[in-house]
């Protein structure tokens, strides 16, 4: 069995970032507390969402392809029918 520390197999990593200047230090405060986070949780949603694998154009045209989607009324369609289905 793992220790707890190990998370998917790998341990975490600890970074520091230094020098940061107050002024953006209180925006990220700031951004934290409209999220309702705390700073350390919005530091790790920012950096998650920097993380995350982009996709590139080709690959975004490949997967509208797929969905068969041909104007913009159709994929309107979808996400406000994804959207009700939600409401339910």
């Amino acid at each position: 069995m793992e220790p707890d520390w190990i998370h998917n197999g790998v341990m975490p990593v600890t970074l520091s970032v230094k020098n940061v200047p107050a002024k953006v230090a209180e925006n990220l405060r700031q951004r934290a507390a409209r999220n309702h986070r705390s700073l350390q949780g919005e530091l790790m949603a920012i950096l998650e969402d920097a993380a995350r694998p982009q996709i590139s154009i080709d690959e975004l045209a490949e997967k509208i392809k797929a969905l068969g989607l041909k104007t913009p009324a159709e994929s309107a369609a979808m996400i406000r029918a994804d959207r009700d289905a939600r409401r339910r």
